[in-house]
């Protein structure tokens, strides 16, 4: 309850108007400054079982979930409080229930202090909200997706008992015109409630429409077959707000970025601008900023696209090892670092690092004196008694072999012994023919420091390299180097041209 001093009459009617105002403004503040961070959530949930109900929330990815309260249900009827004066970042939260049989997903921000009533056997149908008008909009929409829901069986049953092509084109048709139906849903709600979490989370998920007419090429008559493509890279992300941090407690953004990248070109390049647009873009939203370096930095370290460890290397050195990264603890900063200066030596590109040990005859040998005398060089490191080896190696040797023959062009291979298996090893070279091109060469003193200068984890170890020795390949096989040898090649003669 508020007071107010007395004070005399007011007779000027402009006066009164603007202290009026200011109380209005003070009152506004003044309730500001008391409303509550956290949440409270009632509510009855019917047809339950006694067990355990849990408050959880999304943090980017779909599958995985993080649990924030809990609340024990009594069979039947239960009536449950959750609160919190905690500090809470709004998405969509869920009910998750022990018996994992159902979760009930609605939306919560901030300071939220919201009741429910469902019954957990049809939650969608029968739930009701007090006090919590955004859940109204989302059901409004989780209501129509059901029905939409039941629309799209109809169509797959359709189509797996479509007996001609009539049939099957009849379907199709259903299906793109339910989807223009969806979007025109989406939409419609979010110009119905523009600033509302629900709107936030469609908008997310909207995808651009390419222009039915396909632009012509300078020639003014051939068709830009890649303006489909390019246009929707594009405009992409256009309906996507990278500066509410609630998005990311949606299970929406890992599913943006996993498709986003799908549009990129998997070159370290390509990947390394991509990747700083959408930092830039999130910078002064915590979680959504880290959330991207994470995400990105994961993608590019683990892919098995040969190259994209310079991307993973280049995310080390801009972000963590310039300090952009303060929520790292220190031992995962270190972990960081530590593959920083194991992977960015030998990425692709780069001068092949120098190898000075020993050849077969316990003769100096360089890895150089064989580089420059090749158009190109096979790096092997191996353990002559690991059985992937067995079968990997002479695998190379036969290919390499038959890219010789077809191309003329001058290859060698640098045989490294990664074991202590000096006899056996010996003996591998012999039994599997590994002669004429071959150089084979190891360190019985350990004074290389080769595995660190080549990142050799596992054998067999591949890098190719070209006539000036630069790391033109690596992590190949013999599954993949034949394509290696014809892609660099075409490089070769498309920069020759005028």
């Amino acid at each position: 309850m508020f007071t107010f001093a007395k004070q005399k009459p007011i007779n000027n009617q402009k006066s009164m108007i603007k202290k009026f105002l200011l109380t209005t403004i003070f009152l506004s503040v003044s309730l500001l400054s008391m409303a509550k961070d956290g949440y409270k959530i009632t509510a009855t949930i019917n047809d339950v079982n006694d067990s355990l109900v849990y408050l959880c929330h999304y943090f980017g990815n779909p599958t995985t979930v993080y649990k924030d309260d809990s609340a024990r249900l009594t069979k039947g009827t239960s009536n449950i409080v959750m609160k919190s004066d905690k500090k809470i970042v709004g998405g969509i939260y869920l009910l998750l229930f022990a018996d994992k049989t159902m979760q009930f997903e609605f939306l919560l921000n901030n300071g939220d202090d919201i009741g429910m009533t469902f019954s957990k056997n049809s939650p969608i149908t029968t739930v009701k909200f007090k006090n919590a008008p955004e859940n109204e909009h989302f059901y409004e929409y989780q209501t129509y997706m059901q029905s939409i829901g039941a629309k799209y069986t109809e169509i797959q049953n359709e189509l797996k008992v479509a007996k001609n092509k009539a049939d099957t084109t009849k379907a199709n048709d259903k299906s793109v015109a339910l989807n223009k139906e969806i979007n025109t849903y989406r939409k419609q709600f979010t110009q119905k409630y523009p600033t509302s979490l629900a709107a936030l989370i469609l908008k997310s998920l909207e995808e651009p429409e390419v222009p039915k007419e396909t632009p012509l090429l300078a020639d003014g008559k051939t068709k830009d077959s890649t303006f489909a493509y390019r246009y929707y890279k594009s405009h992409y992300w256009d309906a996507f707000n990278f500066q509410d941090d609630r998005i990311i407690y949606t299970p929406i953004y890992e599913n943006k970025l996993d498709a986003y990248y799908k549009l990129v070109v998997p070159s370290s390049d390509s990947c390394i601008y991509e990747a700083n647009k959408i930092m830039k873009a999130t910078e002064g939203r915590p979680d959504l900023y880290k959330y991207s370096f994470w995400w990105q930095t994961r993608h590019f370290g683990t892919s098995k696209v040969m190259g994209l460890d310079e991307a993973y290397a280049y995310m080390i050195e801009n972000y963590v090892m310039q300090d952009k990264c303060p929520w790292l603890e220190d031992s995962t900063k270190k972990d960081y670092i530590k593959d920083y200066y194991r992977i960015s030596p030998n990425t692709i590109g780069k001068q092949a690092p120098e190898i000075s040990i020993q050849d077969v005859n316990d003769k100096p040998a360089k890895l150089s004196e064989v580089v420059f005398d090749a158009d190109y060089t096979l790096l092997a490191f191996y353990d002559p008694t690991c059985h992937h080896c067995e079968k990997e190696i002479p695998s190379m040797d036969s290919l390499i072999k038959e890219v010789i023959r077809k191309t003329k062009l001058n290859i060698k291979a640098v045989g490294v012994q990664n074991a202590n298996e000096d006899v056996k090893w010996r003996k591998f070279i012999v039994d599997k023919k590994l002669g004429s091109f071959w150089k084979h060469m190891y360190d019985p003193k350990n004074t290389s420091n080769y595995r660190q200068a080549y990142n050799v984890v596992s054998n067999p170890t591949f890098y190719l390299l070209d006539a000036d020795g630069n790391i033109v390949g690596k992590r190949v096989d013999h599954t993949n180097l034949e394509g290696l040898f014809t892609f660099l090649e075409r490089k070769k003669k498309e920069a020759k041209k005028p």
